[in-house]
């Protein structure tokens, strides 16, 4: 072969051995991109879907339901004896008054008038003794509320753990989990005995470390109806200040729970109390809602209050809880603050809301009795913790099995743990649902 074309035919070699090495390497180069990009699509949009809530599923399905005898124990908001919602006087009076009322930007703190107001309703007579030991600021809602405690702890006290009552509101643990803090369960409710398990919380409770965080609930547990006695409650503030562990309350019925407002508050005050009286106590907040004791489900009205030592002064942290709701949504909602505000800051208002509570309180407390007297005509069995439970909630101490029989056979609804809203009975489906639970138990 000529040299010419001997030297040709291996350069030609070389050139499509190289080309087939560089488009090796782009191939290798697309493939390594092909699956980064299929790794961030699955870590940002191609996420699994999160199971739905289980109580807003469940409301769902009722809502689909058309069994002419359906029944929902579900919702955590108060029905009239007919099984509607219910506007209290007072907030209807309130509303009329604010027919004119501005729709401009409320400060980041919220309105001033409003969380006077709703400190001086959680606190009482206390509340002028704080001064510069608390900072104080309008929410949303009491969710937002437990959010914004959340997100400030975890920054500025950096607790290595906080510690949720089992069972309790499940938001409690979404809350505290987006806020990076480890969760312990404390022993909380016994169902053996249908009470407070004290020992079980106590010990659980000791083995906290300083700085850690404490929930509890001020009144009319959410999901049992078992609170803590004065007796109870004071033993608790006596181990968190020994520990030197933060409280955050949670008051979602500070009211509604009894009709008592002062009543319904006295842990919460005595806690405060306790901080006034100690240069040492680590200090605690209250995530205060108004949904319940004003029926204003859908306006989202709540406030956060920090109490802190008096060697303390609340300035930085009334500035910081500002910065974080000013992040977290700029500045909370006018009109259910409107309505809080102009109830509570009238005098003849006030009274007629104070009625409303009792009125409220006083048909659960009823139908709470009628139901645990016809459990036991119907089932020959003990259901006094029933009546002694108090607030919105029961823990019946129905299984799972039980409450699926009760929605698939009978078309009662409520949540999977047993619990039930009372708010949800009524004289016309009561002896409905006692038989049902009868018959199921009677059968399993």
């Amino acid at each position: 072969m000529h040299a010419a074309s001997q030297y040709s035919l291996i350069t030609l070699f070389k050139n499509l051995v190289h080309r087939g090495i560089r488009i090796s390497r782009n191939h290798s180069t697309l493939e390594r991109t092909t699956n980064t990009k299929l790794a961030m699509s699955k870590q940002y949009l191609g996420l699994d879907v999160a199971p739905a809530d289980t109580a807003f599923g469940l409301m769902a399905n009722f809502a689909a339901d058309d069994h002419p005898k359906k029944v929902s124990l579900l919702a955590g908001a108060y029905r009239d004896e007919q099984g509607n919602p219910w506007v209290l006087p007072s907030v209807r009076e309130a509303k009329k008054r604010l027919s004119e009322a501005t729709h401009e930007y409320l400060g980041i703190a919220g309105s001033p008038g409003f969380v006077k107001l709703a400190k001086e309703l959680i606190f009482g007579p206390i509340s002028s003794k704080l001064q510069g030991n608390a900072a104080s600021i309008q929410t949303v809602s009491g969710t937002g509320a437990n959010h914004v405690a959340a997100t400030f702890l975890a920054k500025h006290l950096r607790p290595s753990q906080v510690f949720i009552p089992s069972p309790t509101w499940i938001n409690h643990k979404s809350i505290w989990q987006m806020a990076g803090v480890p969760i312990v369960e404390y022993p909380y409710y016994s169902s053996s005995t249908k009470e407070i398990d004290m020992d079980g919380m106590l010990h659980s409770l000791e083995q906290a470390k300083p700085n850690d965080v404490v929930i509890v609930q001020a009144c009319a547990h959410n999901p049992t109806g078992v609170d803590l006695s004065p007796a109870q409650w004071k033993q608790v503030a006596e181990l968190v200040q020994r520990k030197k562990l933060f409280t955050v309350f949670d008051s979602a019925y500070q009211g509604f729970a009894t009709g008592d407002v002062d009543g319904d508050a006295w842990a919460v005050r005595h806690f405060a109390e306790a901080v006034l009286a100690s240069e040492t106590h680590p200090g605690f907040c209250v995530a205060q809602s108004f949904s319940k004791n004003f029926g204003l489900y859908g306006e989202r009205v709540g406030a956060l209050h920090l109490v802190v030592p008096q060697s303390l002064s609340a300035e930085g942290a009334q500035s910081e809880l500002s910065l974080i709701a000013r992040a977290e949504y700029s500045n909370p909602p006018r009109y259910g603050a409107s309505i809080v505000e102009a109830v509570l800051g009238d005098q003849a208002l006030r009274l007629q809301w104070k009625a409303d509570l009792d009125t409220m309180s006083s048909r659960i407390h009823r139908m709470r009795n009628m139901l645990r007297q016809k459990l036991e005509d119907e089932t020959g069995q003990d259901w006094s913790h029933v009546g002694k439970q108090i607030g919105m909630f029961s823990y019946t101490g129905l299984t799972a099995m039980h409450v699926v029989r009760l929605r698939e056979e009978y078309h009662i609804y409520l949540l999977p743990s047993g619990r039930v809203s009372i708010c949800g009975l009524n004289e016309s489906n009561i002896d409905y649902v006692a038989q049902a639970i009868g018959q199921v138990l009677r059968e399993s």
